[in-house]
């Protein structure tokens, strides 16, 4: 099964730039999956930010976060990254990666199956 492990959480200032990526274990170079980061704020619901399915390369973002955030994968298949640009404080939240076999269906949590055990990411205005 996949095991997914995040890194490159950290604090920046508003503005500022950050790169998270995603190591997946377990992750069949055969099988097509959705890949895709959520993210947590305190005392707010799990929302996701990204989705990228792996046999086009088809990318869904949610609107907050559209024009900022870049998804993509590295040239070793099993790694996810999520450029995020033009941070504000609203974007400070505990990130997931998330990955289910087959096409992407959405931003929603019922749709992923596993899931890494996520990095922070803190913004100071």
């Amino acid at each position: 099964q996949v095991q997914l492990v995040e890194s490159g959480g950290g604090s920046v200032q508003a503005g500022g730039s950050l790169r998270l990526s995603c190591t997946a274990s377990g992750y069949a170079q055969s099988i097509a999956y959705c890949l895709g980061w959520f993210r947590q704020a305190p005392g707010k619901e799990r929302e996701g930010v990204a989705t990228i399915y792996t046999r086009d390369g088809r990318t869904s973002y949610a609107e907050s976060v559209k024009g900022r955030f870049t998804i993509s994968q590295g040239n070793a298949k099993n790694t996810l990254y999520l450029q995020m640009d033009t941070l504000e404080p609203e974007d400070t939240a505990m990130y997931y990666c998330v990955a289910n076999t087959g096409p992407c269906w959405g931003l929603e949590r019922r749709y992923f199956n596993r899931w890494g055990q996520g990095t922070q990411v803190t913004v100071s205005s």
